[in-house]
């Protein structure tokens, strides 16, 4: 391979291995969770109080390790949970009970073993009754 080639590859190399490294989730936001997935996916949920919304997330490139969960209403930390990651592929899932008054923008992020976000995903609550 000559040298020009090197000069380009070894970089992207270097960059994906990091990116690896770092593990990621992907996040989905639904009314349950049935064999480890994710039901009644949405962005936008019309809820009672006291209903449970669970964000559900395959993690991969972490193992034998812990991620964080983290809730934010607003912009505002509502809740966190700390998950073991016992290998990868690995699905895991925490939830938020909503209450009234809980009517906003939500995001829920996880956080990899050194606290950087690895996956988050957005939605809207509006409580009823």
């Amino acid at each position: 391979m000559s040298r020009t080639a090197w000069k380009f590859l070894l970089p992207a190399l270097l960059l994906s291995t990091a990116a690896l490294a770092a593990g990621s989730a992907d996040v989905k936001v639904g009314t349950a969770i049935e064999k480890y997935e994710v039901t009644g996916a949405s962005d936008t949920f019309k809820v009672a109080p006291e209903t449970k919304l669970y964000a559900g997330t395959k993690i991969t490139g972490i193992e034998n390790d812990k991620v964080t969960v983290v809730f934010e209403k607003d912009g505002k930390e509502a809740s966190r949970v700390e998950l073991k990651v016992p290998r990868t592929p690995y699905r895991t899932h925490a939830y938020k009970t909503i209450r009234a008054g809980d009517s906003g923008t939500w995001t829920v992020k996880v956080l990899g073993p050194d606290g950087a976000e690895i996956g988050s995903s957005k939605f809207q609550v509006e409580v009823s009754g």
